[in-house]
């Protein structure tokens, strides 16, 4: 038995829209491919939300099993993206911004320097 981590996890992605958050593993992961045609055995973490963004889950195949996470914030909401039949691709910054209550799509922020610029 081994315990993830999560920084050395390849893709991640959020089922954007309503999740019923009653579905469990099987459930969460027949939603995955039948709905999204999606391989969830892949290095893949995948996020899905209820319709109270206060809380959500996470699914990720280990090897050996799978991991079902479940979080309930205490003090605010998720800004989940609403459009009920896509499954998005996020960076670890876009991960990074979903977790602390941010929308994934920053409509401003700095952008990385080009090397050797200089103003």
């Amino acid at each position: 038995m081994k315990l993830v981590d999560f920084t050395q996890v390849e893709n991640f992605f959020i089922v954007c829209g309503k999740t019923d958050m009653r579905r469990q593993i099987d459930g969460l992961a027949a939603t995955i491919t039948e709905e999204y045609d999606m391989d969830v055995y892949n290095d893949a973490l995948f996020l899905f939300c209820g319709g109270n963004k206060d809380r959500f889950k996470a699914l990720y195949w280990e090897g050996d099993g799978f991991l079902l996470l479940h979080k309930r914030l205490e003090n605010g909401k998720l800004n989940w993206p609403h459009n009920q039949n896509e499954v998005q691709k996020l960076t670890t910054q876009q991960l990074r911004w979903l977790l602390e209550g941010l929308s994934v799509n920053q409509k401003v922020s700095i952008k990385p320097a080009v090397k050797g610029s200089i103003a």
